[in-house]
């Protein structure tokens, strides 16, 4: 059974998914507002809808009603990332919880960014400010783990992504195989609208022309990136464009230079209940896997596993 301050957290984590498309560079983050009496009530919320725009905390305390806002120094502010302490395109978040003279914070989890890494929670503090931290702590690392890997790394989250017969071949006696269904085929152009940039090697674009654009979903392209021996992947030229996610969608030669490399940080695997007599056979699972999602859609499963070893 979930405690008070887990549910109120729960709802900052549904808000803070509101903000999926528009609030990169920057992380996902909601914001709750509670009022102690007479019987515990929301007063406020709000989440990050923009870049550029006012964080979780300022739309929260925006949607107060004039006559809460008496309530205010008795309420708890819920956050599922700890407030900013810094000046970047909009002032810090923590100054303006000690303004409103809020009684107590409770925050999700620390933000790894290194213009705050604590900051905010220790001014929270200094001001007199209750302060409790790592409430659904692995949830709200996990709403923004492509934020905390760009920054922790300096590099991209990294999706390595490709679909395989039930025989485990990744290709048709190397001739492009359609293993996916148009329902999947509709699941992974939603997955290319969430994500920044999208790369296969050489080869498989010459063999295939991919386009690798949303077409069955609504949303933006992801870059187009192409690489190979005489381009190779320069992922310190993608950190420095705010590329903070990248799918990785080439043959077994580019996939397992990532893995050999342990420069990924999920995996994606479509399987399809087809056999082939033959072809290309798709990559070895390293041993540093976990399972996180399993789904059957009719004839084909989609599995998700995450890097255990970062």
């Amino acid at each position: 059974m979930m405690t008070e301050d887990e549910q109120y957290m729960r709802r900052c984590l549904q808000l803070a998914q509101n903000g999926r498309q528009n609030a990169k560079p920057n992380p996902m983050v909601g914001a709750v507002i509670v009022a102690p009496s007479p019987t515990p009530r929301i007063i406020g919320e709000g989440y990050h809808v923009r870049c550029g725009q006012g964080h979780a905390e300022v739309n929260a305390f925006a949607s107060v009603c004039p006559e809460d806002e008496s309530l205010l120094r008795e309420s708890t502010m819920y956050v599922s990332l700890e407030p900013c302490s810094h000046y970047g395109k909009t002032p810090p978040c923590a100054d303006l919880i000690i303004r409103k003279s809020i009684r107590r914070v409770v925050v999700g989890c620390i933000d790894e960014y290194a213009e705050v890494q604590g900051r905010g929670i220790q001014k929270l503090r200094d001001a007199g400010i209750y302060v409790t931290v790592g409430v659904l702590e692995e949830e709200c690392r996990e709403l923004n783990r492509r934020f905390f890997i760009f920054h922790r790394f300096h590099r991209p989250y990294i999706i390595l992504k490709w679909a395989q017969t039930a025989n485990g071949f990744i290709d048709n006696n190397e001739h492009a195989l359609a293993i996916s269904s148009p329902f999947t085929q509709m699941l992974s152009h939603r997955l290319r609208a969430e994500e920044d940039a999208i790369l296969v090697g050489r080869i498989t674009d010459e063999r295939e022309h991919p386009q690798l654009t949303v077409r069955h979903w609504f949303g933006p392209d992801p870059k187009r990136l192409i690489i190979d021996r005489q381009h190779p992947l320069n992922l310190e030229s993608l950190y420095d464009h705010n590329i903070q996610s990248l799918i990785v969608e080439g043959g077994r030669k580019t996939l397992e230079s990532f893995l050999t490399q342990n420069l990924w940080d999920e995996i994606r695997i479509e399987t399809a209940t087809i056999t082939v007599n033959g072809g290309t056979r798709a990559p070895k699972l390293p041993p540093n896997i976990r399972l996180c999602d399993l789904h059957h859609y009719a004839n084909n499963s989609i599995a998700v596993y995450t890097n255990t070893s970062l």
